[in-house]
């Protein structure tokens, strides 16, 4: 892997709750990140569980954004995230999130199985990689081909306007999307709203500027934040 530029770096989470002895014995996971990508989600995740983790980070190609052939050594799709845990190679973020939280975390990061909350947990996962996502990929793959057609963006627009009121009727009294705490669906929205965010989209969503504005706190996601800006070779 030539463009793997940092190859087992392992981090222990704070306030890991395992005894040194069971380190040595939970498997380690391996996370393969790309720079600047949705898989930043997974080591928030992966900080939130508190197992032990090691990445392997790669960047894009300089020349047009893609991600490198490297990664289909990996995983046949080429796509990052993608972990390994046991002999298990695993892609897809909603995949990545729903196994480890259920392996490692189920009491803390996701609402009972036996309540109305947990198929709205579902929801908001697929709901990331799906509708919310949509119209910010149309964006960013338009303007890196310079794909230029009226009617396109029409439609952008209009699908993003419903979502950000659809978002923000749903957040409107709330600080996390479920539960009143912190679970994997809003380790998987961040990114979406992250790119609302930097778009300047949120001026006039205050409950989703608010909910954006008390992610950004909490100390996994800080650290998330800091190690993706560690591993991304863009950044000065």
């Amino acid at each position: 892997m030539e463009d793997a530029s940092v190859v087992n770096i392992v981090h222990y989470p704070a306030m890991n709750s395992l005894r040194p002895d069971e380190l040595k014995e939970s498997p380690m996971i391996k996370l393969h990140h790309l720079n600047r990508s949705r898989s930043k989600r997974i080591i928030w995740l992966l900080e939130e569980i508190k197992q032990p983790y090691e990445v392997v980070s790669y960047q894009r190609n300089a020349s047009n954004s893609l991600a490198p052939e490297s990664l289909k050594e990996v995983h046949r799709l080429g796509k990052s995230p993608v972990v390994e845990i046991d002999g298990l190679v695993l892609p897809e973020s909603g995949a990545i999130t729903e196994y480890l939280i259920e392996r490692y975390a189920p009491d803390t990061l996701a609402p009972a199985k036996n309540s109305d909350d947990y198929a709205k947990y579902l929801y908001w996962i697929h709901f990331a990689e799906s509708s919310a996502i949509l119209p910010s990929l149309i964006k960013v793959y338009s303007h890196g081909h310079k794909v230029e057609h009226e009617s396109l963006a029409r439609y952008v627009d209009q699908e993003e306007s419903n979502l950000l009121e659809h978002i923000e009727q749903e957040l409107a009294g709330k600080t996390y999307l479920v539960s009143d705490k912190l679970t994997g669906a809003d380790i998987m929205m961040i990114f979406a709203v992250e790119l609302l965010s930097l778009s300047g989209k949120l001026t006039n969503y205050p409950y989703i500027a608010a909910y954006y504005q008390n992610i950004g706190q909490l100390p996994g996601f800080q650290k998330a934040q800091q190690l993706e800006a560690q591993y991304d070779e863009t950044v000065a």
